[in-house]
């Protein structure tokens, strides 16, 4: 076994390159050479030939089976992440003052660490833009929170305020309301949609300048951002009346029947959502009222009602 290794590392080295000393091709047919790292072999893709095995693993030498298991056997810095307005790359001190045994500081020491806390401050934002990065990020995230969002789409509305920034989309517009229509686009691209009064209900903009930002940022970048769709608020709002999977499949069922019938041409989404979960807990024998719905949804009762009528007539208009 020893004299087959020999020969193969002999037979590496003559087609190693000078330069980085990494093997380019199988040294007995030429082929392309792919790593196995779960064996540390390097072998030929083509003709199976073993080049080079006992390999270095430079992965962890630990082990993790979740996500929270991960973090707590890791050893190095979080990821970058856009939705900090340095990525997350600066250091953070603790607004505690406390020492790494959890002992309360001398009355020195908390003089140095609050001058430290100001000057870190200082040099995370060091100009205007950087500070208007650091107010429209803390804005996307707690605007996101409140709407229960998850991360992804905040990471997504971070991108575009950063894209906004950096098109010099910003002058004559609030940072509150780019940041907002951010949100807003992001939701919907993200298949999350969240209604237009969900949204204003948790800026400090008004609804009229939300949408009027959000068309002029979905134009000036250009982004692709499809109508919403009644059936993606459904589970939302199946869920937040304790409503049964077969309540919530009937919901879906009655907005596939007026779309067919085109009853959906001009409705609001989150109308034609909601009465279509009023009507389905009907037909399924579940108690909800038009109130409950009305609460949830964020929409008038007359508007459910109205709604609920057209959609029962275009479930009976279908053709058999």
């Amino acid at each position: 076994m020893s004299d087959s290794n020999t020969r193969i590392r002999e037979r590496t080295e003559e087609q190693e390159t000078e330069d980085t000393g990494e093997t380019v091709s199988c040294p007995e047919c030429g082929g392309k050479l792919a790593t196995d790292s779960e064996h540390g072999e390097t072998v030929c893709i083509e003709c199976g030939l073993v080049v080079e095995t006992d390999e270095i693993d430079r992965g962890p030498e630990w082990r993790a089976f979740d996500a929270t298991e991960k973090d707590k056997k890791s050893r190095v810095g979080a990821p970058t992440t856009n939705m900090m307005h340095d990525k997350g790359l600066s250091t953070n001190i603790d607004w505690r003052d406390k020492d790494a045994y959890g002992n309360s500081l001398g009355s020195r020491q908390r003089a140095k660490m609050q001058r430290l806390r100001k000057w870190n401050e200082r040099f995370r934002t060091r100009d205007s833009k950087e500070r208007n990065l650091k107010q429209a990020l803390g804005e996307i995230d707690r605007m996101s929170s409140a709407l229960g969002l998850p991360e992804t789409v905040r990471e997504t509305a971070s991108v575009i305020y950063r894209r906004a920034l950096d098109e010099n989309l910003l002058p004559g517009r609030s940072i509150e309301g780019v940041a907002t229509s951010a949100v807003y686009a992001a939701a919907r691209q993200a298949g999350v949609p969240r209604s237009l009064d969900e949204i204003s209900d948790v800026s400090r903009v008004e609804k009229s300048e939300i949408a009027r930002t959000y068309r002029y940022v979905v134009r000036e970048l250009g982004l692709e951002v499809k109508p919403a769709d009644p059936e993606s608020y459904v589970p939302r709002f199946a869920s937040s009346l304790d409503l049964s999977d077969e309540a919530e499949n009937r919901a879906r069922q009655l907005l596939r029947s007026a779309k067919e019938q085109g009853v959906h041409s001009g409705k609001s989404p989150v109308g034609l959502a909601a009465a279509a979960v009023y009507a389905a807990a009907l037909l399924t024998n579940e108690k909800t009222t038009q109130a409950a719905v009305s609460e949830v949804a964020d929409i008038s009762e007359v508007t459910i009602r109205n709604r609920y009528h057209e959609l029962l007539e275009a479930e009976q208009d279908l053709p058999a």
